[in-house]
């Protein structure tokens, strides 16, 4: 099962993440999320554990609880692919719904301040 873990401190480790699921079974892997630029935490990350039934334990007794000063935020992780993005698409003339008439934009001759000063 794979656990998102959100609101951790940034100086909070690996190691420490481990420790924390490791009192609910078996932790297959540990990751912090890491900003590219600076290698910083981004203060969220995830833990695999072995079985279903430790992790749905894990995550009852650990959501919301507090570690150095900071509630914690735990859930069962998403798949990255299952996000849903909307496609930015333009519509055309034939698309608007009916009854809308789209007008052009009546064009402008160029400004005074765009003049050439003589």
């Amino acid at each position: 099962m794979n656990i998102y873990v959100g609101n951790l401190p940034y100086d909070f480790t690996e190691e420490e993440l481990r420790d924390m699921f490791n009192q609910f079974g078996d932790v297959a892997n540990v990751k912090i999320i890491l900003d590219k630029v600076s290698g910083r935490s981004k203060g969220f990350g995830f833990v695999e554990m072995v079985e279903k039934s430790e992790g749905k334990d894990a995550i009852q007794v650990l959501d919301q609880s507090a570690v150095r000063g900071r509630n914690v935020r735990v859930h069962v992780a998403r798949p990255k692919n299952g996000r849903q993005h909307r496609p930015k698409t333009r519509r055309s003339k034939d698309d608007q719904p009916e009854g809308i008439e789209i007008q052009a934009a009546p064009k402008q001759g160029p400004k005074k301040e765009d003049a050439a000063i003589g």
